[in-house]
């Protein structure tokens, strides 16, 4: 595939879009969010990241943020994969998740910044694409700080982004996070020169494709959104798992704040932050955002299916085949009680112990103290879940799997059978009791 440099040259600059942008965006919105429907998923720097420390040999299958992982991921049933993207020193959006790159030269640990390389020696790294030659071998430093060999099962050369656009299949979405160093303070014109360059690879060629942006950079977030008014921009955060110099990156209501001030669609949370704060789920959606979760929990089917019953409109996974299976088309599908969904005493129990254990911890995750399950019929049950500042209840919707649903008036979150609540309520409990 023939490579080229990008140019900066079309793409509008900031005082050439209005201070506050009309939302005039694509289809991305619209295919991301088909949240009334079902959850989706997003592949993690395409079939899942690369954990080389990890005993889990799924972590090392196919190389992160390549052409065969993004492909092998779009054989699952996921709308988007995301990726991470940065610009090399001669200007053109590579994919490549690290701030350095590591190798082995003359017997020595050598490591660069990768927006220190111009294309030619980064693309000179790991396998290649010409058979004729053989790259430089690629280390990568673990969190712990030892330095391993990257070696996975089916490996594949880096790439650019538009390698990515030409070579994977055109219905598959891209969730492109740009990508920039903590520890670097940058000036608002080095963030918007980067952030031109990256649109005019996707103004040439992502044509009818699906696009969502988004950063863990405010100032990034704040200027994409600023500079293009078609495809959506998400903020990312680590909700306060972590905290940073910059205080919008330490809380999901400072999150809230950043998006709409900036005129931004959504929020991508650390899923940690998410459980944590719960009700911050309801301040999101009164504020008209969409939400995304990442981290390692969202690679158990049982914390993907909570958020699906909690309204998060997708998950980043990493486990991309065992996610979407168990999440076909009931995520936690067991037999039918065939007598409908009756009161009962088991249901109630799982329910009072579930409200006295949020309220003891003092979490914003709130059900009525009194369990005030809501019997509407034989065959339906409903329980408050989360209530929101202005008082409106969102409420699970319990059915036997086969009764057909009914339009009551609140929101629908999901259909489950008796055993399912019960197993709901106490998976609550078990994610909130966990650091």
């Amino acid at each position: 595939m023939a490579l080229k440099a990008v140019h900066v040259s079309d793409v509008p600059t900031l005082d050439q879009v209005p201070a506050a942008p009309t939302v005039a965006l694509s289809s991305s919105l619209t295919r991301l969010f088909k949240a009334a429907e079902r959850l989706v998923v997003i592949g993690h720097r395409g079939k899942g990241m690369n954990a080389l420390a990890s005993p889990d040999r799924r972590l090392k299958e196919v190389k992160e943020n390549s052409l065969r992982s993004f492909n092998e991921a779009a054989r699952f049933n996921i709308d988007f994969v995301e990726f991470d993207v940065q610009v090399t020193k001669d200007d053109c959006p590579i994919i490549f998740h690290d701030n350095l790159i590591l190798t082995e030269e003359h017997g020595n640990l050598s490591e660069k910044h990768v927006t220190d390389l111009c294309l030619g020696e980064f693309l000179s790294y790991g396998p290649q694409r010409d058979p004729a030659k053989v790259g430089k071998p690629l280390l990568r430093k673990t969190k712990d700080g030892r330095i391993l060999t990257w070696d996975v099962e089916a490996d594949d050369p880096f790439c650019t982004l538009q390698d990515a656009f030409q070579g994977v299949d055109s219905h598959m979405g891209f969730n492109i996070e740009l990508k920039f160093d903590d520890h670097v303070i940058y000036k608002e014109e080095q963030l918007a020169h980067a952030l031109r360059v990256v649109l005019r690879v996707v103004f040439e060629f992502a044509e009818e494709r699906p696009i969502v942006f988004s950063s863990f950079q405010p100032d990034a977030a704040r200027l994409m959104r600023g500079l293009q008014n078609v495809y959506p921009v998400f903020f990312l955060t680590n909700g306060g798992t972590e905290i940073y110099r910059d205080a919008r990156r330490n809380s999901l209501d400072e999150a809230i704040k950043l998006c709409m001030a900036s005129g931004l669609q959504g929020i991508v949370s650390e899923v940690r932050a998410f459980f944590r704060n719960p009700a911050a789920v309801a301040r999101i959606k009164e504020s008209n955002l969409a939400l995304l979760t990442y981290g390692q929990l969202n690679n158990v089917p049982k914390t993907v299916y909570m958020q699906q019953l909690m309204g998060v409109n997708g998950v980043i996974v990493d486990l991309v085949k065992e996610i979407t299976e168990a999440l076909r088309p009931h995520p936690m599908q067991l037999k039918p009680l065939g007598q409908g969904v009756k009161k009962s005493r088991s249901i109630d129990k799982a329910a009072l112990k579930i409200s006295q254990i949020v309220f003891s911890q003092g979490r914003d995750l709130r059900m009525s103290p009194t369990p005030n399950i809501k019997y509407v019929s034989a065959t339906e049950i409903r329980i408050p879940v989360l209530i929101t500042s202005s008082g409106t209840v969102t409420y699970i919707r319990c059915f036997p799997i086969g009764v057909p649903k009914k339009p009551y008036p609140c929101k629908e979150i999901n259909c489950v059978t008796q055993k399912e609540l019960i197993f709901v309520l106490k998976s609550i409990s078990q994610i909130l009791s966990n650091p």
